[in-house]
């Protein structure tokens, strides 16, 4: 079976005719009819579930640390954490801690 990739979209991308959601029978992949109603909770869930968890677990805006290293250090980090499976903000977030004792 061949792999399927998803269409590059930017803002050259044409976008097809309006629909008038009330007037047409636009379905979703589950059978759903698609309503303005539907598609503005659709949006919403995406605005919603966009950008990445909160480390305090709450909806909350987790605080960020930024500083500089030689490219030598950043080169091994990135070959650590590729090693353990992780990213690179994820082992130095776990080396802060463990220096803290957090």
């Amino acid at each position: 079976m061949t792999k399927r990739t998803a269409p590059q979209i930017s803002t050259g991308t044409p976008i097809g005719r309006d629909v008038d959601l009330e007037r047409e029978d636009v379905r979703l992949a589950d059978g759903t009819r698609l309503t303005s109603a539907v598609a503005e909770s659709i949006v919403e869930e995406a605005r919603r579930a966009g950008g990445r968890p909160s480390l305090s677990g709450t909806a909350a805006h987790s605080p960020q640390i930024a500083f500089r290293v030689p490219a030598a250090v950043r080169e091994r980090a990135a070959q650590v954490a590729a090693q353990e499976g992780k990213t690179v903000s994820q082992l130095a977030r776990e080396a802060l801690e463990d220096r803290l004792g957090a």
